[in-house]
């Protein structure tokens, strides 16, 4: 799909040199420009629960990767919730009404989710494949007949789901997006490239807060165990040279929980669980100044 730049417009994005080794992308940017090094970034400490949200702001409380495990989750008030994917294990309809049930009783005026790879049923093209493999390495998954799952976005009911798509919150425009780069061949996993760049070209400007799944280069991307970056060169330059949003919100690598930010846009990982999968990561409060009316 052709898409025309205004003369205001930012830069366009083309796929990066080091696109395909995000660890060495890191390394690169670092040493030439200094790029994930203060003053252009630095951590962030988050607002505690009790503080007061001051006027004239919307506060938004950010979760991920809450795979099916909500029961003990303190959930501090907020405005507007955004949860940024793998609220499953699978995305089997039972977890996904689960889940839906437990939005319910959650008190945030608006919710807002995404997919993230393990949301299985929420990718057509994952699921076409998977049942003309007659593929058991998800064998709870490789039961489930179409029907099942065909619709299984109408069970979240409580929520605005968001794939590749916008709405509207109080003011803010909040666009999300459940690619990540390619990882064992999970669900709406892409190569790393034009295949991911081809997805981020859909996020249009003016996005106040960006959710996408996974983090972009160099942003809580750093896996300890494989020391590696896993984050997506292509979303980080659409992100910072693009889209700038005031906030972008995901999860995906639970060991990268915390807040950074560039000085425009505060990134927050908001992963529930950590890499063992226990739910214990806080959720993260966030507030933003109201947009001015036009």
């Amino acid at each position: 799909m052709a898409h025309r730049i205004s003369s205001q417009s930012k830069a366009s994005i083309s796929v990066d040199e080091y696109s395909t080794n995000p660890t060495q992308a890191f390394t690169h940017y670092n040493i030439n420009q200094s790029r994930f090094q203060p003053p252009h970034v630095h951590m962030v400490e988050p607002i505690p629960y009790d503080a007061p949200k001051p006027a004239g702001h919307t506060r938004f409380v950010c979760i991920s990767d809450t795979h099916s495990r909500t029961d003990g989750i303190q959930m501090p008030y907020g405005d507007v919730l955004l949860h940024t994917g793998d609220f499953t294990e699978l995305g089997l309809p039972s977890e996904v009404k689960k889940f839906n049930d437990w939005l319910g009783t959650l008190p945030h005026e608006t919710k807002v989710v995404i997919a993230g790879n393990h949301e299985l049923t929420f990718d057509k093209d994952f699921m076409s494949e998977l049942v003309k493999q007659d593929y058991y390495r998800f064998p709870s998954i490789s039961k489930l007949r179409l029907e099942d799952f065909d619709n299984v976005q109408s069970f979240l009911t409580n929520c605005i789901y968001l794939q590749d798509s916008e709405t509207t919150v109080k003011g803010f425009r909040i666009y999300g997006a459940p690619w990540t780069p390619w990882f064992n061949n999970w669900g709406f996993n892409l190569s790393r490239g034009q295949a991911l760049l081809d997805k981020w070209n859909q996020i249009p400007e003016g996005i106040d807060i960006l959710m996408t799944h996974g983090p972009p280069l160099g942003f809580r991307d750093w896996v300890p165990r494989d020391l590696q970056r896993v984050g997506c060169v292509e979303l980080l330059n659409t992100v910072q040279r693009r889209v700038r949003p005031k906030l972008h919100a995901f999860g995906h690598i639970h060991e990268g929980y915390g807040i950074m930010t560039d000085g425009y846009t505060t990134f927050i990982n908001s992963s529930t669980c950590t890499a063992s999968y226990q739910p214990t990561n806080p959720p993260i409060v966030f507030d933003l100044a109201n947009p001015q009316s036009s």
